[in-house]
């Protein structure tokens, strides 16, 4: 009897970017390793390399190995040693009244108005400020890797708040979130990251990673105030303190 062998993973290729202006701290230069993500085995290459402190945008997995620079630093929560701050649980009954259900990863005229609203009020000067429904539908459609948009709506049934989610391994990635930012009340991001936390527990899942977090970045601060959160070191993945302090991310040897 001839036993055919299981299919084994090609061999990932990786690339390095050139020499970029630093987007999050003024005067750095930005590069990036980066790798794409297709065919069948894209959900377990997209679960390894979150694990190795790689992030999606699109069908590219990245990476930042900028010259002279450690700050970006990958961060996850993880899910069973989380406890809401007072504040949390206060945003938590603020929002009770809002619904969050999970949609295939499709592209929608209202998801994409809400986007380009977010954008006009929050990023006015970066690019993602600039794109048209067809970019938005390239970064909903490109690269799905087990993919979902978790949407959040209030009692009228209006879109407030959507997040591009990637089912991992061991967690839920969350890629890119929006919300209405007219409702600064209702602390919309917020309420989304607990969301995600409370659907990691429903499916047993040990980790909501929320890509990259900046010590000296105003747009990365809010992240270090889920606790506990863990950040990606050298010596692997460990717990961040309330203040932040710096861990690099381990060095990628050969680069």
């Amino acid at each position: 009897m001839s036993v055919i062998p299981p299919p084994h993973r090609p061999l990932q290729q990786f690339f390095r970017s050139g020499p970029m202006p630093c987007p999050y701290l003024p005067g750095r230069i930005e590069r990036k390793l980066f790798t794409r993500l297709s065919g069948s085995f894209a959900p377990e290459v997209n679960s390894s390399l979150s694990r190795a402190g790689f992030r999606r945008s699109h069908d590219i997995v990245y990476r930042p190995v900028c010259p002279g620079c450690s700050a970006c630093v990958p961060v996850r929560i993880p899910v069973d040693d989380f406890v809401p701050a007072r504040s949390m649980r206060r945003i938590l009954r603020t929002n009770a009244d809002l619904t969050v259900s999970e949609a295939p990863s499709r592209a929608t005229l209202e998801q994409y108005r809400l986007f380009a609203a977010y954008q006009a009020s929050r990023h006015s000067d970066s690019d993602m400020a600039r794109m048209t429904l067809a970019d938005y539908t390239a970064m909903i459609d490109e690269g799905r890797s087990d993919t979902s948009v978790f949407e959040v709506r209030d009692p009228g049934g209006g879109l407030v708040g959507a997040i591009l989610i990637d089912q991992l391994n061991d967690g839920l990635s969350a890629v890119y979130s929006f919300f209405d930012a007219r409702q600064d009340r209702r602390s919309l991001g917020t309420f989304m990251v607990l969301s995600l936390i409370t659907q990691a527990r429903r499916q047993q899942l040990k980790y909501v990673y929320l890509g990259y977090w900046i010590r000296d970045s105003r747009k990365m601060a809010y992240k270090t105030r889920f606790q506990p959160i863990e950040g990606l070191s050298p010596e692997g993945w460990r717990r961040l303190p309330d203040d932040g302090p710096a861990h690099a991310a381990p060095p990628l040897r050969g680069l």
